[in-house]
């Protein structure tokens, strides 16, 4: 899908582009490709003179390749971003390319971004494009306001993540949790965990794009201020996350305390008829020698007198262990 943006009256206006002719037609600032057919590349290459590089969404790509600035003029910027969609987590790599000093290309001052899925972030950048005028002037504003927005849903995120640690906190600390609820309590706790982490990792990375653009000169004094809250933003952000890794950890020690008490009760319950069942073991065991002068085996009421003696010697355990309250 080839979508383009342009400015009217301070507000992001999108079109969608079906052909090579509709391309020509519009003066955009921004140009979002979503999973773009090889046709669809033809058409910016042969209209703005901008090879899309092929590696430009892959995941294993080098570090040290994600910033960079191309001989002719072309800042190239690959980013993740948070997508938290139907409870399953995961990062969205992003490819920016912007073109700011080339006068030569038609790509100058437009701002083009690949990636493969659907993004939240983008969404809500183009809802709120559309009803605030004068939010964005130029391509810089439109990548600095994507970042901006990044940061705020990976801030409604982490709301989320401690509304739902809450409710694993009441069922934890309510005590008596059995393990099929702590089954449920570790899974909920792991996956706040997995998003928690994600959530830092793509934080770490937008500061790494924002601190690039800074360093690369091409901010307005104004932009560069605004860059600078997003780094405070961020800065934030990171000790929220260190904050709720510690919440996990505590909830995870604590559920697996519960389940480790109930083990233990199991052991108990074990533990306590062993012992109650080693005096009536031992009575049949001298009872069960071959020695040939027994005077209870030719006793009429021996086998009765012992069977009592058996039940005796069991309930004399179990009556003390239930005085002391070891069987609670």
């Amino acid at each position: 899908m080839l979508n383009i943006f342009t400015l009217a009256n301070g507000r992001l206006v999108q079109e969608e582009i079906e052909s090579l002719e509709e391309l020509a037609r519009f003066q955009p600032i921004w140009v979002d490709l979503e999973s773009p057919t090889l046709e669809e590349k033809r058409w910016i290459k042969q209209h703005y003179g901008l090879s899309i590089p092929e590696d430009a969404m892959d995941e294993d790509i080098e570090e040290s390749a994600r910033f960079y600035e191309e001989d002719n003029g072309e800042l190239h910027i690959r980013s993740d971003f948070l997508v938290d969609v139907d409870d399953e987590p995961a990062s969205a790599r992003v490819a920016f390319i912007l073109n700011l000093v080339n006068d030569t290309l038609k790509s100058k001052g437009v701002l083009f971004s690949i990636h493969d899925e659907d993004i939240p972030v983008f969404r809500l950048l183009r809802m709120r494009a559309r009803r605030a005028p004068g939010l964005i002037d130029d391509a810089k504003d439109v990548l600095l306001s994507l970042f901006d927005t990044d940061a705020e849903y990976s801030a409604d995120t982490l709301e989320g993540i401690y509304d739902d640690l809450e409710d694993v906190s009441t069922q934890v600390l309510a005590g008596n949790v059995t393990d099929a609820r702590a089954g449920e309590v570790l899974a909920a706790i792991a996956r706040q965990e997995d998003l928690n982490g994600r959530i830092r990792r793509n934080v770490m990375d937008t500061r790494r794009a924002v601190s690039f653009m800074m360093r690369s000169r091409m901010l307005s004094s104004e932009q560069f201020e605004d860059a600078r809250q997003i780094l405070r933003d961020i800065e934030s952000l990171d000790s929220h996350t260190a904050f709720l890794f510690d919440k996990i950890n505590f909830l995870m020690d604590a559920t697996v305390g519960f389940i480790n008490i109930n083990q233990n009760k199991i052991i108990k319950i074990f533990s306590v008829a062993s012992v109650a069942l080693l005096p009536p073991t031992l009575i049949a065991s001298v009872y069960g020698m071959n020695f040939k002068f027994m005077p209870e085996l030719d006793w009429q009421y021996g086998y009765p007198y012992v069977l009592a003696l058996m039940v005796a010697s069991a309930l004399g355990p179990m009556l003390y262990f239930r005085k002391r309250g070891w069987l609670k």
